[in-house]
């Protein structure tokens, strides 16, 4: 079983910003393999299926991206899983150029307050996390206003690319692992800006 987390802020005015890509990629994978994301359970809305045969819960937590931690720990006590292999969460990253995505088997929070909180909650940083890319800000443009801000331009079409992409890659790791998932999917991208 694998239960695959998407951080974001719940709310209408928060859906399709840079903050919210885990969200995005979650509704992605819930279209393709038809899991319904409904359930209001443990601070959060989850919905569970099946992804080339793997059990899976997809999930959005609904606590804020500063107190994600709060809702990832229930989940974890309550379906009894090892989170060093069967949890994957989804974190967008403004310093990867917009559009790349990048696997780790563990790592810091690279400043991004939901990892922070996993990490508070877990004592540790042992667990599968896919960073999206979503561009720094510009110079002289306030952090939380650039990662509230919804995708323009060009970058639209980058992250439709990279939400496949990355929905690709999270079947790869179900179906073949990490390893080959990172391989095949944590490619370089040149940053169009």
């Amino acid at each position: 079983m694998f239960i695959i987390i998407g951080l974001g802020n719940p709310g209408l005015k928060y859906a399709g910003t840079r903050h919210n890509i885990g969200f995005d990629i979650i509704d992605a994978l819930a279209k393709k393999h038809k899991i319904r994301v409904r359930s209001l359970k443990h601070k959060s809305i989850m919905g569970k299926g099946s992804i080339y045969g793997h059990k899976v819960f997809l999930v959005k937590p609904l606590t804020y991206m500063n107190l994600s931690g709060e809702s990832v720990r229930r989940i974890i006590d309550y379906y009894h899983i090892d989170e060093k292999n069967e949890l994957i969460v989804i974190a967008d990253d403004i310093s990867l150029p917009t559009g790349q995505i990048r696997m780790r088997k563990k790592g810091s929070d690279g400043g991004h307050n939901g990892l922070k909180s996993i990490i508070q909650h877990f004592g540790h940083n042992d667990f599968i996390r896919m960073k999206i890319g979503v561009g720094d800000k510009p110079a002289g443009h306030d952090l939380a206003g650039h990662v509230l801000s919804h995708f323009t331009g060009s970058d639209k079409k980058i992250m439709r690319e990279c939400t496949e992409n990355a929905v690709a890659a999270i079947e790869t790791i179900l179906e073949d692992g990490l390893d080959k998932a990172m391989n095949k999917y944590n490619q370089k991208i040149k940053d169009p800006k």
